[in-house]
């Protein structure tokens, strides 16, 4: 069934949303970069889009909408391990959070997982992280990895403070330091033995609703 000029624009910039992002867009994504007047105009584009099979979406995950064909083939799900908050630490590989099955699962492309195994997101709740510049609703992507080159960005878990933190990890003699992305925050400084690495983050989708 030949697509409508309309519809042809919003799989045309969901294709380049995914390629150029490795994750869908929302309806305000459409909304602004298809210039359509409101949410519900996108909505009723999508639904008919979906209903002749050019997309897939689930209205129980975040950012769901996957094209259907072979751009389907190139798309791949990964574990949204819930919603983490402020003294919270992550189901990391090999425990029983991380065998228990995920909260849900997030519809990336291999783009955005660049070659990377045992991939694994969670939602950030909260703006304690805003120094690593993760805001409240981001998602962040994580590579499950004990061993970090110098300036990787990183999940902590500060057993002593029983916090979760966002920071780019420098070893110095006898101790790590935890940098911020952001440079006007302080860098902590802890043993090495207060710090578990949960993950190396490999990307964030942000929230922009």
């Amino acid at each position: 069934m030949p697509v409508s000029r309309k519809r042809q624009r919003i799989l045309d910039f969901i294709h380049h949303f995914l390629d150029e992002r490795g994750y869908a867009p929302t309806v305000r994504d459409i909304v602004r970069g298809c210039n359509i007047s409101t949410s519900s105009v996108v909505q009723y584009h999508l639904d008919i889009l979906e209903r002749e099979g050019h997309i897939r979406r689930d209205p129980q995950v975040f950012r769901s909408i996957r094209l259907s064909g072979a751009e389907l083939a190139q798309s791949t799900s990964i574990p949204l391990m819930g919603t983490i908050t402020a003294g919270q630490q992550l189901p990391v590989l090999g425990s029983e959070k991380w065998q228990a099955l995920p909260e849900n699962t997030l519809p990336v492309t291999e783009s955005i997982l660049r070659g990377h195994k045992n991939v694994f997101a969670i939602k950030v709740k909260g703006t304690y992280m805003i120094d690593a510049l993760i805001d409240d609703g981001d998602v962040v992507i994580l590579e499950q990895a004990s061993n970090l080159a110098e300036g990787d960005l990183a999940a902590v878990w500060l057993k002593t403070q029983q916090e979760m933190t966002l920071k780019r990890v420098y070893r110095e003699s006898g101790r790590i330091r935890l940098q911020s992305v952001n440079r006007q925050m302080k860098p902590l400084y802890e043993p090495a033995e207060n710090v578990d690495i949960q993950g190396k983050v490999i990307g964030v989708i942000r929230n922009v609703a």
